[in-house]
């Protein structure tokens, strides 16, 4: 066997060794970059810097909105409430609102949010709480697991856990982008306050192209309903009495059912029907033995949900649309009335 020359396997470890060397300290030095720029705002010793929501996927993004102390009021939801804009809220209802809506956001996140929400404001002066599909129509595992990827490391846990996970791709991607933004050369997609429109322009609504997704929408469940479906409420009702219940009695509480196409309400006797129905009678006996809350119904055949130019699609409505419902309920909560054919007041407590 020949045996290389000395000088060769000489070069080969000094090669390895520097080729090794030169991976840690890149390594390092990304890792040094990614827990400086902090891109969600977790860590306790990162420098204070003015971040902003870069992410995607709001799950990682509202913690650290959560824990700011400007906000003393929330909104909950999916994204049918993503277009309830806290400045128009803040002058509507008073208070400072963060908007920590989500798209997909199962019940179970929802109350995941509310604790983060509630561990920085344990005694916000209003909670909104939208109450749609995600809650009325259970899926396999809505109310005990995410819907979307999940940091749990961000929700109730030390601080300095966050260091552990800011060795990825993810998070030097997402680094990258705070950095973008705070250098000046990345325009901000996402408000400080949570909010953001997801729909285009108003301006760019165009019906038939709107027909044309009304059009490949999944229709409702229009089967019979078993009897006794429209009367029993869904095991989701548990989940929503509990956070009400870690709400403190002074808070205003407002469960609200955002408006979807009527063409989603189902035939009259459907199970589709039913589901809604059962919703709206377990939303209501919440409401009626917990202080302080008001259950509001948009989602019921009117002229608003029967008109499809209220809509992008069978689920989502219009900037216009979503102005007319603040307006709607700040008049519902502050005058116990419904201003607007278009919202049925389910529950009013008794005005002070």
């Amino acid at each position: 066997m020949n045996t290389p020359p000395a000088g060769r396997t000489g070069a080969w470890r000094h090669f390895c060794a520097l080729a090794v060397g030169t991976m840690l300290a890149m390594g390092a030095g990304l890792y040094l970059f990614i827990v400086t720029v902090d891109p969600w705002d977790a860590l306790p010793y990162s420098p204070p810097l003015a971040r902003i929501p870069v992410t995607s996927n709001a799950r990682y993004t509202m913690p650290a909105l959560a824990r700011n102390p400007r906000f003393d009021s929330v909104v909950l939801g999916t994204s049918t409430s993503r277009l309830m804009q806290p400045a128009i809220l803040d002058r509507a209802l008073g208070g400072h609102f963060l908007d920590m809506a989500m798209n997909s956001a199962s019940p179970w996140e929802q109350g995941r949010l509310l604790d983060a929400f509630l561990r920085t404001h344990p005694a916000p002066r209003t909670v909104m709480i939208g109450v749609d599909a995600a809650w009325c129509h259970e899926r396999p595992g809505s109310l005990t697991s995410p819907n979307r990827p999940w940091p749990e490391w961000m929700y109730g846990h030390p601080a300095w856990r966050g260091y552990l996970h800011m060795a990825s791709l993810y998070a030097l991607q997402e680094a990258a982008n705070q950095f973008l933004w705070l250098a000046g050369h990345k325009a901000q997609r996402f408000g400080t306050d949570g909010y953001a429109s997801f729909v285009p322009p108003d301006s760019r609504y165009d019906p038939a192209r709107v027909a044309a997704i009304f059009a490949r929408w999944a229709p409702p469940d229009n089967t019979p309903a078993p009897p006794g479906m429209a009367r029993t409420p869904p095991a989701s009702m548990r989940l929503l009495d509990s956070m009400l219940a870690r709400i403190p009695a002074s808070t205003l509480k407002i469960l609200w059912f955002p408006p979807a196409s009527a063409t989603l309400h189902g035939t009259a006797g459907s199970v589709a029907a039913a589901r809604l129905q059962a919703c709206r009678l377990g939303v209501r006996a919440l409401a009626a033995r917990t202080p302080g809350t008001f259950a509001l119904d948009f989602n019921h055949d009117s002229a608003l949900t029967e008109n499809r130019d209220s809509f992008w699609d069978p689920l989502h409505y219009r900037i216009p649309v979503a102005r007319r419902l603040m307006t709607d309920i700040a008049t519902a909560v502050k005058d116990g009335r419904a201003p607007d054919p278009a919202l049925d007041i389910l529950y009013a407590p008794p005005m002070r």
